[in-house]
């Protein structure tokens, strides 16, 4: 039987659940939505534990971590969330073992299941453009809204940042002089991005005449606004994204973070080099960033053979 969310831990290993996402939160930096993920795996993975040796604190070894995602998996878990749940019971039992709690770390031997990398689908640089015209076109001068979709559009493909790196941009972090964002990024990491005119332009027309007519007492110095005038949901970037794809016939139904892998897979096409490409996007590591080489490979191998006399 599957742990339940409404079943309560006992005592200690509550204590051990809350103190470590109070570590996440403030130590780690870890975003809501991560901490509010581990928060919940960890207490799967507690309350698994209770019920096997119904102790306080829970016992917890390498058995027990075994059997809690073997249940999982039995119970149709994807890859990804099995991934994900390991991940979150070695961060737990490191941390765990390093302040005395456990006296080692069970979790040091534990396999996280290998989970198939899929880039999602992408737009052409054509098909980019012509989402982009075709958002310009509908910009309503009586509608402000409709020029800050356009302006989240093409920040969106110029810079290739995340969805909640946009929604986080306040306007101190936009320097107009030199077409440049300041981004926060995952784990609190700052960096430069660039964008270029079309952009700008984008994001001049929003914030000099769409974005005062929106902006209230809640606004305080987010760069996009929701209708009310509260900084911009992701969920509504999302549905702003896939609107303005959706009015491309031959597009594929993608969101912002497909943009932000077009517009990877175009600058590398582009000759941009693969550390620049990852310092743009804010990846941790090259090797994420080379999940975009093999589509412009792809693409040069087709071209290559059209082309070389001996291909």
């Amino acid at each position: 039987m599957a742990p339940s969310a409404d079943e309560p831990l006992p005592p200690h290993a509550a204590a051990w659940r809350d103190e470590f996402v109070s570590y996440l939160s403030h130590e780690r930096a870890r975003s809501p939505r991560t901490t509010a993920a581990y928060r919940s795996d960890v207490t799967s993975l507690l309350t698994h534990a209770h019920r096997l040796s119904l102790c306080d604190p829970p016992r917890l070894d390498l058995d027990v971590l075994r059997s809690w995602l073997a249940g999982d998996r039995s119970r149709g878990r994807s890859a990804a969330t099995l991934a994900r749940r390991s991940s979150a019971a070695r961060v737990f039992c490191a941390w765990a073992a390093r302040t005395g709690r456990l006296p080692a770390d069970p979790a040091a031997r534990l396999a996280v299941p290998r989970v198939p990398r899929h880039l999602p689908q992408l737009l052409t640089a054509t098909q980019a453009g012509d989402v982009l015209s075709g958002s310009q076109a509908a910009i309503d001068p009586d509608d402000p809204l409709t020029l800050r979709d356009h302006a989240m559009l093409e920040v969106l493909y110029a810079t290739g940042i995340r969805v909640a790196e946009l929604a986080g941009l306040d306007l101190r972090d936009v320097d107009r002089d030199r077409r440049a964002l300041r981004v926060v990024g995952k784990g609190d990491k700052q960096r430069s991005v660039p964008y270029g005119r079309p952009a700008e332009q984008a994001v001049a027309a929003w914030v000099d005449r769409g974005r005062p007519l929106v902006a209230s007492a809640r606004s305080g110095s987010a760069l996009f606004l929701g209708a009310r005038g509260g900084r911009v949901d992701p969920r509504v970037v999302r549905r702003v994204v896939h609107a303005a794809v959706g009015r491309e016939p031959d597009a594929p139904d993608i969101g912002p973070h497909g943009l932000r892998h077009s517009a990877a897979t175009h600058l590398l096409e582009g000759g941009a080099d693969l550390r620049s490409v990852q310092e743009l996007l804010g990846h941790a590591s090259v090797a994420t960033t080379q999940r975009y080489t093999h589509v412009s490979i792809d693409r040069l191998r087709r071209a290559y053979q059209q082309a070389h006399p001996r291909a």
